[in-house]
């Protein structure tokens, strides 16, 4: 399963790893795609992710959770 986040505040290649990261930790994901150009973020999972925890884990790596797209 993939779920497609908008994330704001991205400029660097030291973002998408910060994000990759924190994203990473949060329960139930098993892998996470970011393109630093587009500020999105797919988030794999074996079930549904709980979005605020997404968003949680996106704003501790200091980054705004826009939407889900």
């Amino acid at each position: 399963m993939a779920t497609v986040y908008a994330v704001e505040g991205m400029t660097c290649e030291h973002c998408v790893k910060a994000v990759t990261e924190e994203v990473g930790g949060v329960p139930g994901v098993i892998g996470v795609d970011v393109e630093l150009a587009t500020g999105a973020v797919t988030v794999h999972s074996d079930a549904p992710v709980d979005d605020a925890k997404v968003k949680e884990a996106v704003e501790e790596a200091g980054y705004e959770l826009r939407e889900r797209a």
